[in-house]
């Protein structure tokens, strides 16, 4: 059997999806910061995938399909599970409907995003990101999840809520930035948002992990702050506009 070079990134997604079902039996077992490690480390293994076949120049259609059903486990089963498992299993079917919204919204956005997938890069996002939005809840339940006790009150009001919006989200049309690559060409094009990603990885380090939280909460608002801003501008100064644009800040072209 001839190994290919596509084999690289491949072993990559092969860990995410592994860290996702890892995060699954974790949940069950009620070791609910050890699921959401596991959902980190997948988010970890999903980025390299990519990293790793730009290195190759191995991207393919194969990669994109396998990326993606590796995504479904490792970012809609597992933290829908851990919702569920972790606080809305006692509110019976709409904790259920609203611990399922993850995995459901999840499929369908990536489902929107392989239909208009053109090339195998990108400028941003059309709709958050369903890693982003795993990530956000791994580090809520890292950050307000006590183990033996649970969450507070405040906190385990909160959680539901917070689902649903970061679930909607995903099926929006709200544009999100991508990560910049990290190499020269990535620089220069986006020196800002290299930036950012710097000063959010080193925050994250620094604090082990307790910058999670604030770091992906930031991204998140960041996509309906500029969709509000565009709004107002294309509001206070009407012109001529592109007949491909269907929303301020979304082209038809967008992903």
């Amino acid at each position: 059997m001839k190994i290919t070079r596509a084999v690289v990134p491949s072993l990559f997604t092969v860990l995410n999806i592994f860290c996702g079902f890892s995060a699954i039996v974790q949940t069950a077992q009620s070791a609910y910061h050890q699921a959401a490690w596991f959902i980190i480390l997948a988010a970890v293994f999903d980025t390299l995938d990519g990293v790793m076949a730009r290195i190759t120049k191995s991207s393919s259609s194969f990669g994109v399909e396998f990326d993606s059903l590796s995504d479904v486990v490792s970012f809609g089963v597992a933290p829908s599970f851990l919702v569920f498992h972790s606080q809305l299993v006692g509110d019976g079917g709409i904790g259920l409907l609203i611990s399922s919204m993850p995995l459901i919204l999840g499929a369908l956005r990536l489902a929107r995003f392989n239909s208009q997938l053109v090339g195998f890069t990108k400028e941003y996002f059309r709709g958050l990101p369903i890693p982003a939005a795993a990530l956000a809840i791994a580090s809520y339940v890292l950050a307000f999840h006590a183990e033996g006790s649970g969450f507070t009150p405040l906190w385990a009001s909160a959680l539901a809520p917070i689902v649903a919006v970061v679930s909607l989200l995903m099926v929006s049309t709200i544009r999100y930035d991508t990560i910049p690559q990290v190499s020269r060409r990535g620089i220069r094009q986006h020196p800002v948002r290299f930036t950012v990603l710097v000063v959010a990885v080193t925050a994250i380090v620094v604090t082990r992990g307790a910058a999670l939280l604030p770091a992906f909460a930031l991204y998140i608002v960041s996509g309906p702050i500029r969709y509000v801003v565009q709004f107002i501008h294309h509001a206070l100064h009407p012109g001529p506009r592109d007949v491909k644009e269907d929303e301020p800040g979304m082209t038809s072209v967008d992903l």
